[in-house]
């Protein structure tokens, strides 16, 4: 039997102090670590503030916007079990789950690197992402190439 639909649970996110953006406080959230904010905040700004400065741009908030529509996966693939085998079924992300997994890559990818203040290595990332290269935009690559490879499946997946 199917299980049964749940209401969206997504927590309202307040904007930021300085630029009033809600995608500059998510950035700030998911950088953060051992709750501290305070931490976390002074890094994302003088990353996308550096990062703005790098891509000439006045404003900052629209090179990270920028650089989170380039990492946005549009379609993950999903295990489903289908008579007695498995299938990686492709399906569109909606719009929430999409800023999700391109912040976290994002940040993931930001620690990966190496030999910098952790601000240097998230405009690093920033700028990538702005200009298509970098790991996270990689990992966004990898994630439509599995979709991509098992379409054949996609017959599979429920409405």
């Amino acid at each position: 039997m199917p299980r049964k639909k749940t209401k969206s649970l997504e927590r309202k996110v307040l904007p930021d102090r300085r630029y009033q953006s809600v995608a500059v406080q998510k950035l700030i959230n998911k950088s953060m670590l051992d709750g501290k904010k305070t931490v976390a905040e002074a890094a994302v700004y003088e990353a996308i503030e550096g990062a703005a400065k790098k891509m000439k741009s006045e404003n900052p908030v629209e090179v990270l916007e920028q650089a989170i529509s380039n990492v946005s996966p549009n379609f993950e693939v999903r295990s489903q079990r289908v008579g007695g085998a498995n299938y990686q079924i492709p399906f569109p992300i909606d719009g929430h789950r999409q800023a999700h997994f391109a912040f976290t890559w994002l940040v993931q990818a930001a620690r990966a690197r190496s030999g910098m203040p952790y601000a240097k290595r998230l405009e690093a990332e920033i700028i990538d992402a702005c200009h298509e290269t970098g790991a996270a935009f990689k990992k966004k690559e990898d994630c439509h190439r599995m979709a991509e490879a098992n379409r054949a499946f996609a017959h599979f997946a429920r409405s």
